[in-house]
């Protein structure tokens, strides 16, 4: 890829500003015309983002595009001298490297993919990120996104043409989803049917009825003592006696609300139904999305920030703390700071994902912020708004390489922390993955303390051979578009969730889900499970849905960082091993018996370096929709030598949703998060915070420098 650059300042002013105006926020001939493009900033060699005029950020554009502009940008201001740049040759003059003084370094390594070969520069090896020479191929996991200029009336005429394309062809696949779930749950009704007409009751064989009975007994009666203190006010009693009564109580987590439980889409309203309390801070990512970032405290120790500080200031970098350097740290014990990502982050403090898992660790000690991606319930950005394709041009590395590392960066700044300790489900584990790779944000590593992964998203599982998924693969990208469109993907569920009553939207969320992914709430509290489908789905871009089901991506990858071929290649491999150990393909044994040789040549295709934090895995063994099983032996067979395992365990009875909803999920897995964070918090950490709940005797983890280890604490 050339950039051909004009060799006198007129020239190269008039091509910069016509250049511009096609990355501008709004075209030249507009009314009121502002956020005309300025310059690129490369966030990592291959994440351009474009800062406008007035200081604001419009999302990734390709990389050939911003190496052109801040080239003719350099040769109009007279920087540097006209020619001929091409994005291969690896030329970065001495005046290059003066201009951009100050600005981070990179270098250009190799992603380890057979199909993608990164130049390698004849000079120096490392250069501002400005100049950074991207690899000529595409990477065939990560294929370039769309690039949609300023409005303009084609461009609105197009964009008009795919919502109304895609209202009708996406709600009709979404109709076949919803008749397909209610006809394949009518089989379901006759066993339930029959037992009810010999006096039985079908729910007595759920494994866990006894324990659901309980706790409606228990529900019931706390909503019953909850409208007490209103009954007593009808009967003349002064309230603020009645509270200050109740705050006399020696129950440190006293209900802050109660009563029958109103199905709201509200982490706040769920954390004080259990004592706590929660707020939401707004984080700006560093192309310009204002994310969600929820903060759940005890009230009793935590005062509430000022309306001014939630606010979404400019991005923040992920700061460089030195140990022991932190002065908001009292000397009464602090709290150990645990950030948690999931599918859906709302769902997760609100219904189990993490109020149960959430309001387990917050109670053992721990001071837990639940992060939200892009979009969310309410799509903000900086500067577009959500009629503007530009909004949604992104998938999962956008998630993993701008989002997290904004989510991470406000935390560590509000607790002034060197670390934290990450737990992600589903989605969020997928994104952490691809972020911390070698050839994504690998320096994100330094930041955490050991990352905890529930039903881990790396590898597909059988799931995605389905009909519904197959009939989505075999379309090609223009034709994606046409049926789901260019903006949110089926953006009528949102609709749904905002008319339909709570207990009817989640009724049909679960068929919904549970027709698509093959899981049950077997295991789950069904008095709770309407709350839980509250908070999915959310918002996503139909660019980050085609690249999880299209033809490209994952669907024919069958793995977020390997292609399929070296998939296959390294299951032939295994098989060979297996065969010549006489062993299982799937077996969880640490095999200690690779030579070097093998080490060496397996390293090759590592998806991680020196900086990838150690790892724990919770996997469930009957999970159809992700593959964990097959993670755990990449880890295992030595593929990845610099990861440290600290931890895994699969739970053979498990479902996909099981390892944060399912009613012993805090036995088997909460518990046991707990323990891991702790053990693997940084020495200053385990000075200055107060030890957790049942984490007493846990001793810390003590990192290994050979090939990756598994270990189960006890």
């Amino acid at each position: 890829m050339a950039v051909a650059l004009p060799k006198n300042y007129g020239e190269a002013a008039r091509r910069y500003t016509s250049h511009a105006e096609h990355l501008s926020l709004q075209p030249p001939n507009h009314d009121q015309p502002t956020g005309p493009a300025v310059k690129a900033e490369f966030i990592t060699p291959q994440d351009p983002v474009i800062l406008t005029a007035n200081g604001g950020r419009l999302p990734a554009i390709p990389v050939e595009k911003a190496l052109e502009l801040n080239e003719l940008k350099d040769v109009a201001e007279g920087r540097i001298a006209g020619r001929s740049a091409t994005a291969s040759d690896g030329i970065w003059t001495e005046r290059q490297k003066e201009s951009t003084a100050g600005e981070h370094d990179t270098q250009i390594v190799d992603s380890g993919y057979g199909e993608q070969s990164s130049p390698k520069p004849s000079t120096p090896t490392k250069a501002s990120l400005r100049y950074a020479i991207p690899p000529t191929e595409t990477n065939p996991l990560f294929p370039p996104l769309p690039l949609y200029g300023p409005p303009t009336l084609l461009r609105n005429l197009q964009c008009a043409g795919f919502r109304v394309s895609s209202f009708f062809l996406s709600l009709s696949f979404l109709a076949v989803l919803v008749l397909g779930s209610a006809f394949t749950s009518i089989p379901l009704m006759f066993p339930h049917i029959g037992l009810r007409m010999i006096g039985q009751n079908p729910d007595a064989r759920r494994p866990f009825h006894e324990e659901e009975v309980q706790r409606r007994k228990a529900r019931r009666k706390a909503e019953k003592d909850w409208e007490r203190p209103s009954r007593r006010v009808r009967s003349g009693a002064n309230i603020a006696d009645i509270r200050d009564e109740e705050a006399g109580s020696d129950d440190e987590y006293k209900p802050l609300e109660g009563g029958r439980d109103r199905l709201r889409c509200d982490i706040g309203y769920y954390a004080r139904r259990v004592g706590l309390d929660a707020e939401m801070l707004k984080v700006q990512t560093e192309d310009g999305f204002i994310i969600d970032l929820w903060h759940v405290f005890n009230p009793k120790e935590f005062t509430r920030f000022p309306e001014e500080h939630l606010k979404a200031g400019e991005p923040q970098t992920v700061p460089d703390f030195e140990p022991g350097s932190t002065q908001e740290h009292s000397a009464s014990k602090c709290r150990y700071t645990d950030a948690s990502l999931s599918f859906s982050a709302r769902g997760t403090v609100a219904v189990s994902p993490l109020v149960v898992s959430s309001v387990n660790v917050l109670r053992s000690g721990y001071d837990v912020w639940l992060g939200n991606n892009r979009c969310g319930f309410k799509p903000e950005h900086q500067l577009l708004n959500y009629a503007d394709p530009r909004m949604w041009s992104w998938n999962i590395r956008q998630m993993g390489v701008l989002d997290l590392p904004a989510l991470i960066s406000r935390v560590l700044i509000e607790t002034g922390f060197e670390k934290l300790g990450l737990v992600c489900h589903s989605q969020g584990t997928a994104e952490t993955f691809v972020a911390l790779a070698k050839d994504q944000r690998p320096d994100l590593g330094h930041k955490i303390s050991v990352f905890c992964a529930l039903a881990p998203a790396a590898y597909a599982g059988p799931l995605i051979g389905k009909m519904y998924l197959k009939f989505i693969r075999i379309m090609s990208p223009p034709m994606f578009r046409v049926f789901f469109g260019i903006h949110a993907f089926i953006p009528f569920m949102m609709t749904m969730h905002r008319f339909l009553p709570g207990r009817l939207y989640g009724a049909l969320g679960y068929r919904v889900f549970s027709f698509l992914f093959n899981w049950t709430d077997a295991r789950w509290e069904r008095d709770t499970r309407n709350r839980k489908f509250q908070f999915a789905p959310v918002y996503v871009s139909t660019e980050s849905m085609r690249w999880w089901l299209g033809r490209d991506c994952f669907a024919k990858q069958k793995c977020i960082l390997a292609t399929e071929e070296t998939c296959i290649e390294e299951d032939e491999e295994d098989e060979e091993e297996d065969y010549h150990r006489g062993k299982a393909i799937y077996s969880t044994a640490n095999p200690n018996g690779l030579h070097d040789k093998d080490i060496r040549t397996r390293k090759d295709t590592a998806w991680y370096d020196e900086r990838v934090p150690p790892f724990a895995l919770w996997i469930g063994g009957s999970d159809e929709l992700v593959d964990g099983r097959r993670l755990l032996r990449r880890f295992q067979r030595g593929r990845e030598p610099h990861v440290r395992v600290v931890h895994s365990k699969i739970i053979e009875e498990y479902e996909h949703l099981d390892v944060i909803w399912a009613m012993d999920s805090i036995d088997q897995v909460g518990k046991e998060i707990r323990q891991v964070l702790w053990s693997t918090a940084p020495a200053f950490a385990r000075d200055v915070c107060r030890v957790p709940k049942t984490c007493e005797e846990v001793a810390p983890w003590e990192p290994q420098s050979a090939c990756s280890s598994t270990t189960t604490l006890t």
